[in-house]
């Protein structure tokens, strides 16, 4: 059986291999300034794109899409300007997340991306 963190870290690989197969470009992963994390920062296009990815293994409690809420995304908002500030970047960004629902029956992952899953107000 996978331990929470093997099934996190293993989503996030599954995400990465799904955001190359749609074409995205990734810049890197789990970048950090001080307690504020982004999963997945990568290009589409020419948009910078913040992801968070999320993995669950039931549905029970909701879908894992569903646990990306506001104050987890008031702190991608805040790691987001901080990455782009350090960057210095001025071009278009957007929030997508990755849903992953993995089966410990079946030792599958069923993935869904969500482009533009929120915008800051």
């Amino acid at each position: 059986m996978l331990t929470h963190l093997q099934k996190g870290k293993n989503g996030e690989d599954m995400a990465i291999q799904l955001l190359k197969r749609r074409g995205y470009r990734i810049r890197c992963q789990n970048w950090r300034h001080k307690n504020l994390e982004v999963d997945i920062v990568a290009e589409d296009g020419n948009i910078l794109v913040f992801v968070e990815v999320k993995t669950r293994t039931s549905p029970a409690y909701g879908m894992p899409y569903e646990f990306v809420d506001v104050a987890k995304q008031a702190k991608l908002v805040r790691a987001a300007n901080h990455y782009i500030a350090t960057n210095q970047y001025g071009g278009e960004i957007r929030f997508d997340v990755v849903s992953i629902l993995y089966s410990e029956e079946n030792k599958t992952y069923d993935t869904r991306l969500i482009k533009d899953a929120f915008w800051p107000d």
